[in-house]
């Protein structure tokens, strides 16, 4: 087996937004060196200038520059076509790392997406590990993120120290890249029906006469309890800040992933197709919003 990356080994991250900007910090706080790349050049600068230790991070000068300084890459971006031009673009990442490399996706991206990008950085002599995570940017911030992977034993061995400088909460799903991607839609598909179903939940009532504070005290009691009711609600909805950090339209996105992975293999759908007929009107009506606005959408006022 190949050695495993151990800080202070040089990790390219690409993707500073909502989660990767403080996962990326909690690299570097483990002791790891990043190579960072952004679309938004202006974002790599203020992580860079940002960085908690000296010289932790450093600007990509390409993807070529990137790949070569790293053996180990971390994408998390928006989608897994995304992902794929990033690492197998006409000058992609993955096209200048050296066989014996690991591409570590940490993107919500699609089960049938990440077995073929597999398949082809296989063909470079390039492992997947997929490790999508759950948990927000708070998740992110406290080191609380629930990091789910899969991979061959070699990769995800190899990757596992860099996945333990984000978080303590690490379940491996297989043997296979495209199982993790699996279990986060699942997990997805969940917790965007318990959301929409919270918010129905609450308007009801709320019309009727009840406090929301009060209701989101017995519904966490009882057995109504969700992490919308222990969460979302408490510090999104009742103090009206709606600042998750995730997209309506990214959890429209990735309920629509499932929905397709659930067709493709043939198995139920009955709440499915209603759960993501709400996602996808609420992203087509307030595009780009923060997803815990789905309870005034729900219940407008």
């Amino acid at each position: 087996m190949a050695d495993a990356f151990l800080p202070p080994e040089r990790v390219g991250f690409v993707g500073l937004g909502n989660m990767g900007a403080p996962m990326a910090r909690r690299l570097i706080g483990a002791g790891y060196k990043l190579v960072v790349a952004d679309a938004l050049a202006a974002t790599v600068d203020k992580f860079v200038a940002e960085a908690s230790n000296a010289g932790a991070a450093e600007r990509s000068s390409g993807a070529e520059a990137l790949a070569k300084a790293c053996r180990v890459v971390i994408t998390m971006l928006p989608d897994g076509k995304i992902v794929r031009d990033v690492l197998l673009g006409a000058n992609g990442i993955a096209r200048h790392l050296a066989a014996g490399s690991v591409v570590i996706d940490m993107s919500s991206s699609s089960p049938v997406g990440t077995r073929e990008l597999h398949a082809d950085l296989a063909k470079l002599g390039i492992a997947v590990v997929d490790a999508p995570v759950s948990g927000g940017v708070a998740g992110a911030r406290a080191r609380t993120l629930a990091v789910i992977y899969a991979g061959s034993d070699d990769a995800c061995a190899r990757a596992l120290p860099v996945l333990a400088g984000l978080s303590d909460r690490r379940y491996r799903v297989g043997d296979r890249p495209g199982l993790a991607q699996a279990m986060k839609l699942a997990n997805n598909f969940l917790s965007a029906t318990a959301l929409a179903a919270t918010s129905e939940a609450v308007a009801f009532g709320v019309s009727v006469g009840l406090d929301l504070a009060t209701m989101l005290e017995v519904l966490d009691a009882s057995s109504g309890r969700n992490t919308a009711t222990s969460d979302k609600f408490p510090n999104h909805v009742l103090t009206g800040t709606y600042a998750a950090g995730f997209a309506n339209s990214l959890m429209a996105k990735d309920v629509r992933l499932y929905l397709q992975e659930v067709e493709e293999q043939g198995g139920p759908s009955v709440l499915g197709p209603v759960t993501g007929s709400v996602w996808e009107r609420f992203a087509a009506a307030e595009p780009g919003a923060d997803f815990t606005r789905i309870y005034p959408f729900i219940s407008p006022r």
